[in-house]
Protein backbone atom coordinates (compact mmCIF):
# COMPACT_ATOMS: atom_id res chain seq x y z
CA UNK A 1 0.00 0.00 0.00
CA UNK A 2 0.93 3.61 -0.48
CA UNK A 3 0.19 7.13 -1.12
CA UNK A 4 2.71 7.61 -3.97
CA UNK A 5 2.36 4.97 -6.84
CA UNK A 6 4.93 7.14 -9.03
CA UNK A 7 7.77 7.95 -5.85
CA UNK A 8 6.93 3.69 -4.67
CA UNK A 9 8.37 2.72 -8.05
CA UNK A 10 10.89 5.07 -8.58
CA UNK A 11 12.13 3.61 -4.62
CA UNK A 12 11.87 -0.21 -5.70
CA UNK A 13 13.73 0.92 -9.18
CA UNK A 14 16.35 2.29 -7.13
CA UNK A 15 16.83 -0.54 -5.15
CA UNK A 16 15.88 0.43 -2.33
CA UNK A 17 13.07 -1.12 -0.23
CA UNK A 18 13.08 -4.62 1.26
CA UNK A 19 14.89 -7.51 0.14
CA UNK A 20 12.51 -9.03 -2.52
CA UNK A 21 11.63 -5.53 -4.13
CA UNK A 22 15.69 -4.66 -4.14
CA UNK A 23 16.45 -7.89 -5.97
CA UNK A 24 14.65 -7.13 -9.29
CA UNK A 25 14.75 -4.11 -11.35
CA UNK A 26 12.59 -2.11 -13.67
CA UNK A 27 8.99 -2.46 -11.99
CA UNK A 28 6.29 -1.59 -13.54
CA UNK A 29 2.76 -1.45 -12.84
CA UNK A 30 0.09 -3.89 -14.48
CA UNK A 31 -2.47 -3.76 -12.07
CA UNK A 32 -3.48 -1.30 -9.35
CA UNK A 33 -6.72 -0.21 -6.77
CA UNK A 34 -7.07 2.68 -5.34
CA UNK A 35 -9.12 3.40 -2.01
CA UNK A 36 -10.45 6.75 -0.30
CA UNK A 37 -10.21 5.12 3.02
CA UNK A 38 -7.21 3.56 4.33
CA UNK A 39 -8.54 1.33 6.30
CA UNK A 40 -9.81 -0.28 3.44
CA UNK A 41 -7.03 -0.24 1.22
CA UNK A 42 -5.10 -1.94 3.65
CA UNK A 43 -7.56 -4.58 4.22
CA UNK A 44 -7.83 -5.36 0.27
CA UNK A 45 -3.90 -5.57 0.78
CA UNK A 46 -3.96 -8.57 3.15
CA UNK A 47 -6.72 -10.68 1.50
CA UNK A 48 -4.42 -10.16 -1.69
CA UNK A 49 -1.68 -11.58 -0.27
CA UNK A 50 -3.79 -14.33 1.21
CA UNK A 51 -3.65 -17.56 -0.58
CA UNK A 52 -7.42 -16.84 -1.80
CA UNK A 53 -6.00 -13.43 -3.00
CA UNK A 54 -3.23 -14.49 -4.58
CA UNK A 55 -5.70 -17.39 -6.41
CA UNK A 56 -7.83 -14.26 -7.48
CA UNK A 57 -5.05 -12.18 -8.87
CA UNK A 58 -3.78 -15.07 -11.31
CA UNK A 59 -7.39 -15.43 -12.29
CA UNK A 60 -7.88 -11.87 -13.37
CA UNK A 61 -4.41 -11.28 -14.34
CA UNK A 62 -4.00 -15.03 -16.47
CA UNK A 63 -3.50 -13.31 -19.69
CA UNK A 64 -0.69 -11.05 -18.98
CA UNK A 65 0.99 -13.69 -16.95
CA UNK A 66 1.10 -16.53 -19.66
CA UNK A 67 3.16 -14.24 -21.82
CA UNK A 68 5.78 -13.82 -18.96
Amino acid sequence: MTEDLTERLKRHNAGDGARTTSRKEDWKPIYFEAYLDKNDALGREKFLKSGSGRGYLKKQLKHYLEGR
